[in-house]
């Protein structure tokens, strides 16, 4: 018979994890015009189900002790099946080892609750330590692909290095996200392999593939940014070649290394692409996430590229178990235009930001590019006050805008002559005092609560 301590204890942690599971969530407004976040994680530690972390059983669990430690949920994939809204999520335990594990939500935003049981992916003959970070394309020969990172030690490291690995691309594909067929790894020039993606398409009639290639486990290297090859088969990928798309470029926010993050979303104009971008900082890498887009028939040709980030890690998501990241590998575009994107901070939660195709697009195509100097950043900016002026009034605000702007005509602010000297302050000029014996104005008292 189970104990009135056990019994309470149980009460509690099922009344707690009720009022994470259906809380709401809330959009942040008033937003930057290009997606909304939301106030709360969408996935976090204490969304995995109670019956995964503790053994219920007072017998062999007399305190209720947590078995099995959950310390973060992050870096999923995400795809729209049977009308429901679908993370296969990165799930790490405590021991440090990630499984993959799928979270569903009736509309995109909240609600998310995880399947009963983790995903059993099947191995290869080749033993892996560690997976995750799964990219998910629902490709046009009717499979769904599961993308990740396979990791092991590194057989060459010396017994006092502890931490060298190498990175792989594997590769699994499913009908249902329960039984998974796994593929061999894909084979490239590169000795590692991280960030890889399949496009949603044959081209050429063939798989294609985004890779990243790199010298090391953490650092590219030679690997000069987002790359393309194709492969004759999926069951045996082998990538000849590989076609860098996306170079990293110094002093942007992918000088150290980018990869991409999920699959493309084909748009009128071109394939839209979600990546993120590493630079070094004084406090360690920094991750965030930008946008670009390639041309719908030569995807190795970029034809948009925003400059800077699309999205950087903010307040609460710069801290985490490795803090000032954001990350990205998957997003959804519905049918009626609407994009949700499912971004990680800090390795440790999940959240959501929602946009649309059309602003995604203008955004893409109106936004400048970087112009790789200080010069060029301060011409761009110039260039939109310049455009602005009819708009500012003479305080720096902005006006409104109604149905007579010639109400406003006088008010516009003058341009800058650039050869109108800008007139110096006269040193002879004495900076009038303050008069002392002038009574300062007396400070209204406010009322008090």
């Amino acid at each position: 018979m189970m104990t009135n301590q056990f019994k309470e204890r149980i009460e509690r942690l099922n009344e707690h994890y009720a009022q994470l599971i259906l809380r709401p969530n809330e959009r942040q407004m008033p937003g930057n015009g290009i997606f909304y976040r939301y106030r709360y994680p969408v996935l976090t530690a204490g969304h995995a189900p109670l019956f995964w972390r503790y053994d219920l059983n007072e017998q062999s669990n007399p305190f209720l002790m947590e078995r099995f430690g959950i310390n973060g949920v992050f870096n999923a994939g995400a795809i729209k099946w049977k009308d429901r809204y679908i993370m296969m999520v990165r799930v790490e335990g405590w021991d440090r080892k990630s499984f993959f594990a799928v979270a569903e939500s009736p509309n995109g935003i909240d609600h998310f609750r995880f399947w009963d049981s983790p995903v059993h992916m099947p191995g290869t003959a080749e033993a892996e330590t560690n997976i995750y970070d799964i990219r998910l394309t629902e490709h046009e020969d009717g499979w769904i692909y599961g993308l990740f990172c396979t990791e092991k030690r590194d057989p060459d490291a010396p017994p006092a290095d502890q931490s060298a690995a190498i990175a792989q691309c594997g590769i699994a594909r499913t009908k249902d996200f329960v039984t998974w067929e796994r593929l061999a790894d894909l084979q490239t020039s590169s000795p590692q392999q991280r960030n890889v993606v399949l496009h949603p398409e044959l081209v050429e009639g063939k798989y294609a593939f985004y890779t990243r290639p790199q010298d090391g486990f953490i650092n590219a290297g030679s690997g000069g940014g987002v790359a393309f090859g194709l492969a004759a088969s999926i069951t045996n990928a082998v990538v000849d070649k590989e076609v860098i798309i996306d170079p990293r470029i110094y002093h942007t926010i992918n000088e150290a290394k980018n990869g991409l993050g999920p699959a493309p979303i084909k748009t009128r104009l071109g394939w839209l692409h979600l990546a993120h971008g590493v630079r070094n900082t004084a406090a360690g890498l920094r991750y965030t996430l930008y946008l670009f887009m390639t041309d719908l028939e030569d995807l190795t040709r970029v034809i948009y590229k925003p400059g800077g980030y699309f999205i950087a890690p903010i307040g609460e998501e710069r801290v985490g178990d490795v803090s000032n990241v954001v990350f990205c590998n998957g997003w959804i575009a519905d049918d009626d235009g609407q994009v949700f994107i499912y971004y990680a901070s800090s390795d440790t939660r999940m959240h959501v930001a929602t946009s649309t195709v059309d602003q995604l697009i203008d955004y893409c195509v109106n936004t400048p590019e970087d112009g790789l100097h200080s010069a060029a950043s301060v011409e761009t900016l110039q260039q939109i006050i310049d455009k602005n002026r009819p708009f500012i009034d003479p305080h720096g605000g902005i006006r409104t805008p109604d149905a007579h702007p010639e109400r406003h005509a006088v008010a516009a602010v003058p341009e800058r002559n650039a050869t109108t000297p800008v007139p110096e302050r006269n040193a002879t000029t004495p900076v009038p005092e303050r008069n002392a014996t002038a009574a300062v104005p007396e400070r209204k008292k406010e009322k008090t609560k």
